[in-house]
């Protein structure tokens, strides 16, 4: 027997999602208070995932959750921000090279974020 098989006894899992469907469609105005409540019942009984899908057959499918979007590289912004902290470093009466640092640690964190998977 396949995973999709109908006939295949549900689990608590499966009668949870199917009553909070059934929930979300109250909701919605899709179902009433009386519907839904026996429905509900209904899924908490249910045996085989046949009978959780009838209860649902007549209710559209819930929408998929949007995928993230992905995150944009800005490959050229420790350059941009360094520039300018070196351009003041060398005119500026500051002994210590901290722009140095600072752009050391823009790049180590643009490295980083190219490696991370989105």
């Amino acid at each position: 027997m396949s995973d999709h098989d109908p006939a295949v006894r549900a689990s608590d899992g499966e009668r949870e999602h199917t009553a909070t469907r059934l929930r979300d469609a109250v909701g919605e105005g899709r179902l009433t208070l009386a519907e839904a409540e026996e429905r509900i019942t209904a899924a908490y009984a249910a045996v085989h995932r046949a009978d959780l899908v009838r209860l649902t057959a007549d209710l559209p499918e819930p929408p998929r959750a949007a995928s993230p979007p992905a995150r944009r590289s800005w490959p050229w912004a420790p350059l941009l921000l360094g520039v300018p902290l070196l351009v003041a470093w060398v005119a500026g009466p500051w002994p210590f090279p901290w722009p140095v640092l600072l752009v050391a640690l823009l790049v180590l964190g643009a490295r980083r974020a190219r490696r991370r998977p989105v």
